[in-house]
């Protein structure tokens, strides 16, 4: 399925990719090194999810699940 990540101040799209879940399409964009400054992802499970290096800064984390996530 087609998963885009998108701002949380405009929902312009900032990466975009066939994943099977959002976890997994964010640990393929921080792998690519997509910039996910302000990304909106309030709620998401990101149970588990290699995020070291990512770029977050600004990005709407509220109620997102991040147990066992490396950061």
């Amino acid at each position: 399925m087609k998963v885009e990540i998108k701002s949380r101040y405009n929902a312009s799209v900032l990466f975009t990719v066939e994943a099977g879940s959002l976890t997994l399409a964010v640990e393929a964009a921080v792998r690519s090194g997509a910039n996910l400054r302000g990304a909106n992802l309030g709620g998401a499970d990101l149970r588990g999810a290699d995020l070291r290096d990512a770029n977050l800064g600004d990005a709407d984390l509220g109620g997102a699940d991040l147990r066992g996530a490396n950061l």
